[in-house]
């Protein structure tokens, strides 16, 4: 399973069609060229590295924070599905 998740878009090359997110303090590339509206500082859905979606800053936390629970309910219902170094 794949999910989309919302990512705070911290460069734009000046073709415009791919930048750079922060993903959780590491910048990952980003294609744009489905989201030709967004903006520096904007956040973006990405999903297999391209934007999908441009987000309202309160809907991109409200699903990060969602996610989080996600993860945190799935480690607590199965502790040995974590990463070994997580252990």
């Amino acid at each position: 399973m794949c999910l989309a998740k919302p990512m705070k878009l911290t460069t734009i090359q000046p073709d415009g069609l791919s930048g750079a997110v922060d993903a959780g303090g590491t910048e990952l590339p980003v294609n744009l060229i489905l989201v030709p509206e967004a903006k520096l500082g904007d956040y973006v859905l990405v999903h297999a590295g391209s934007a999908i979606e441009v987000l309202e800053e309160q809907d991109a936390r409200a699903i990060l924070e969602a996610y989080d629970e996600f993860v945190e309910t799935g480690e607590a219902l199965a502790p040995e599905a974590r990463r070994p170094d997580e252990n």
